[in-house]
């Protein structure tokens, strides 16, 4: 095709539009381009100020170890993964607080600008569209917003069918990068292990689901463990929208409990707007047509999440105190991942009819050496609320769940003490009367 012919160049090439001061955008997680990356870290010593961004990245960062002044290149985060948490503490990665459901907005009303958008994505298609792969998210609205698009080819990503704003026509890209360096197999990521307490947890939650639920996963072990047992259980006609698809909701489709028969929105459909998983998961995504990939504006709003009755809403936490407010990104001031959606599927899920929103956390963690609560009188100071107290539905531990709405603190916190560590009930009640949120005629089981 000679549009095609015409807008096709070497990655060394393409990056030479990249000026100073210049915000450069990767997309989301695996549109991360790698070609691209690695020629314009050659270019370090020409640029200062480069500002590039991307979210729940796993790959090598070329122009982040290009730089370790981070004078000609800047990365920031809108979504913590392992490698980002590492450039993180060594300074090199700066986070980008964010509700994900709104991001695609602030790009289209320019609240964060877009010079360059430099994206791997599938090889054309007959129709001369490129596809994004298993991350709508925000990308197409990058690509909107954009100066110049640039694309760099990776035959092996996987197909993600939508949906909509899954994919961008050629005539909306001004440069094509065909380069070996950029066929890139997405990672085998392994699904978390299954840990005794993850599948306590996943049992109190399993006794809450009706038959017909739609259901949204976060990461971790207890989705897993829900997942799997879901998919030895009773229950049928499940239906998923998610901002998150999992490895278990695979587990559960195989296991004929999702068919989204009983969806108001997108009936028989899998809502996504991003993926994370195994190999055979991605060769499950290929191609899908039992899959919709949208963007993170259509999955996570809580007036399309409420559209659907019986929204089940499963994620995780790192840390709550006793009046119910929840931590779920960061330890102190240290950044762990990132708010994500769970805020907005928190909202969501408790205006549906039928509805139910889930807050999950082991009662304790290891901490050199020891054992510490994760249940605790007050936030670790600079601790970042993911979800206020008020939005708080349902807690749960491994030693119980709890429903916080409608609570006084006395109650609130009476009954987040009764589901944490025998261990640390006791020193938690002496803290809560110093707080002035314990009556002397509660009790605990």
């Amino acid at each position: 095709m000679e549009m095609y012919r015409s807008k096709l160049v070497t990655a060394e090439e393409a990056v030479k539009v990249v000026k100073s001061g210049d915000w450069v955008r990767y997309g989301y997680s695996f549109t991360k381009p790698t070609a691209l990356d690695m020629e314009l870290a050659k270019r370090k010593d020409e640029l200062y100020d480069v500002n590039i961004h991307c979210a729940t990245c796993m790959r090598k960062f070329y122009t982040v170890e290009a730089d370790p002044t981070t004078t000609h290149f800047r990365y920031n985060s809108g979504h913590m993964t392992g490698p980002e948490r590492q450039l993180h503490d060594q300074g090199l990665c700066y986070y980008v607080p964010s509700q994900f459901g709104q991001s695609p907005d602030w790009f289209r009303m320019g609240y964060s600008k877009v010079n360059v958008a430099m994206l791997s994505v599938t090889p054309m298609d007959k129709h001369v569209y490129f596809n994004f792969g298993p991350q709508a998210t925000f990308v197409k609205a990058v690509c909107d917003m954009a100066e110049k698009v640039i694309v760099e080819i990776n035959p092996s990503m996987p197909k993600a069918l939508g949906g909509f704003e899954e994919c961008i026509h050629i005539s909306e890209v001004d440069m094509i990068v065909e380069d070996p360096r950029a066929d890139n197999p997405l990672p085998d990521i392994q699904a978390a292990p299954v840990s005794p307490e993850d599948a306590k947890i996943a049992e109190y939650i399993i006794e809450e689901i009706p038959n017909g639920a739609c259901i949204q996963l976060g990461i971790g072990g207890v989705p897993r463990a829900v997942g799997e047992m879901i998919a030895k259980s009773d229950l049928k006609d499940l239906g998923v929208h998610s901002e998150m698809l999992v490895e278990s909701m695979m587990t559960m489709y195989e296991a004929g409990k999702i068919t989204g028969r009983y969806k108001t929105l997108d009936p028989g459909k899998i809502v996504y707007s991003f993926g994370l998983g195994s190999k055979k998961f991605w060769e499950w995504i290929d191609n899908n047509p039992a899959l919709a990939c949208c963007p993170v504006r259509y999955t996570n709003y809580p007036q399309y999440v409420m559209a659907n009755d019986n929204a089940i809403s499963i994620n995780n936490g790192l840390e709550v105190d006793l009046t119910g407010q929840v931590c779920s990104e960061s330890k102190g001031t240290r950044m762990i991942s990132g708010s994500g959606g769970q805020l907005e599927f928190a909202f969501g899920s408790f205006f549906s009819r039928g509805g139910k929103s889930f807050l999950c956390m082991h009662s304790t963690y290891t901490k050199k050496g020891g054992r510490a609560s994760r249940i605790v009188p007050t936030l670790t100071p600079g601790a970042v609320v993911t979800t206020p107290r008020p939005v708080v539905h349902y807690l749960v531990t491994e030693y119980g769940k709890v429903i916080l709405k409608g609570k006084s603190e006395w109650q609130r916190a009476e009954l987040i003490i009764s589901i944490a560590h025998p261990d640390f009930r006791d020193d938690l009640i002496k803290e809560a009367q110093k707080l002035g949120i314990w009556r002397r005629t509660a009790k605990i089981e």
